[in-house]
């Protein structure tokens, strides 16, 4: 039997859907996103989040063939969540991606933000009228509904990325830190001109202004109805690969049984709340079904340089990533830069996960999720870590 599409770095659902990628179906959760209006969703690097707004983005631009089959038809015919229960009403959408940019000097921002905004200026017939970005923004979002009558969806793809590639260069931080924390006040100064709006990364900073201005935006990172939106489910896995699982055992010599058993112990593990399923890593999971190998290959894509400068920093004790860590829920959710406490950016990373939760005292005790994280991040730490060792022993 012919190896199946494994949409292995799709992050374009028009493609993904017309080429004829495996697609495990996660539109209901846009169908309940959209009854609100404002997000934001954390998750690791690779686990889909750039294919989720782009889903997100065609069901608001109304394409509704491509949704041929999928929960998401049925529900969007049946109750519209349009305000005035239009089925698959066509709106303005702005997609402003952040993921595609090495951010090296105070240009590389402002190119990022030049090209997306004359984009979309060019599409819905809207005059430059500033040279200040949250300016241009906010006239963007404003103009865009006045011309089409209908409101404007922002969708912002890893908002942080800037932040945590300058974090080892305070000055450069700072001025991406301005840029951003008055383009996405637009988000709360122009919301009668939004109709949905939601920004995607690995952390949530708390120096940006985007929590403590933006009091509507719902941080849904850490909630039960939306731990599966991002990665495969143990249930989806069975319901949507059952063959490829199979033809994996097949070339590997396994029992179906054994074959599940060694993906769980891999790449399972994740929670993504207090109460969820576990979830699998999506990357390594597509990959070992496509390439019929099992490898580490979500940890060979590379490990952030500045998780490991902030484990380096802080001084971690890395038998505490080996033994599990308990932590008060009041430090879960946001990395504070130059602050003492690693844990926020190690969970939202990928390479701690919630294992339980004490409701009566809310505290979390993470561990690492499965092998793949724990020897290849272990192995990967481990010898920078002997060397200081050794040079506080020698000293």
């Amino acid at each position: 039997m012919a190896t199946r599409k494994m949409p292995i770095g799709v992050q374009d659902f028009e493609k993904l859907r017309n080429e004829g990628y495996v697609y495990v179906d996660k539109t209901a959760y846009i169908y309940k996103l959209a009854q609100g209006n404002c997000y934001f969703l954390s998750r690791p690097r690779r686990f889909g989040k750039s294919l989720l707004l782009s889903t997100i983005k065609q069901y608001f631009l109304g394409n509704k063939d491509i949704f041929k089959g999928l929960a998401l038809e049925k529900l969007e015919d049946e109750n519209p969540t349009s305000f005035d229960h239009v089925a698959w009403a066509r709106h303005p959408v702005i997609y402003i991606d952040l993921n595609s940019q090495k951010y090296e000097d105070k240009e590389s921002l402002n190119r990022v933000l030049e090209e997306t905004f004359s984009k979309y200026e060019s599409i819905y017939h809207v005059e430059k009228t500033s040279d200040s970005y949250s300016l241009r923004f906010a006239h963007l979002v404003r103009t865009a509904y006045e011309k089409t009558g209908r409101q404007t969806v922002v969708l912002v793809d890893e908002y942080d990325k800037p932040l945590l590639q300058t974090l080892d260069n305070r000055e450069l931080f700072d001025d991406y830190r301005a840029t951003l924390k008055a383009f996405y006040g637009v988000l709360k100064s122009e919301d009668a001109s939004l109709r949905f709006s939601m920004l995607t990364g690995v952390t949530k900073f708390s120096q940006v202004s985007v929590w403590s201005d933006l009091n509507n935006l719902r941080d849904i990172s850490l909630l039960d109805d939306f731990s599966g939106m991002c990665g495969i489910t143990e249930k989806e896995l069975r319901d949507n690969f059952d063959e490829d699982v199979r033809e994996l055992a097949s070339y590997n010599k396994m029992s179906v049984d054994e074959c599940y058993a060694e993906l769980k112990k891999r790449y399972d593990g994740y929670h993504f709340s207090d109460n969820s399923d576990e979830v699998y890593n999506p990357f390594s999971l597509l990959n070992v079904l496509a390439g019929k190998k099992f490898s580490d290959y979500w940890f060979q894509t590379g490990t952030p340089t500045f998780l490991v400068a902030e484990i380096k920093r802080n001084d971690f004790d890395l038998r505490k990533l080996i033994n599990g860590v308990d932590v008060d829920s009041q430090r879960m959710s946001e990395y504070s830069v130059g602050g003492s406490n690693p844990i926020p950016i190690l969970v939202q990373s990928g390479y701690l996960t919630i294992k339980d939760y004490d409701r009566e005292f809310g505290f979390y005790h993470l561990e690492l999720p499965n092998e793949e994280v724990r020897y290849g991040f272990l192995n990967f730490l481990s010898p920078d870590f002997q060397c200081r060792k050794c040079n506080q022993t020698n000293r």
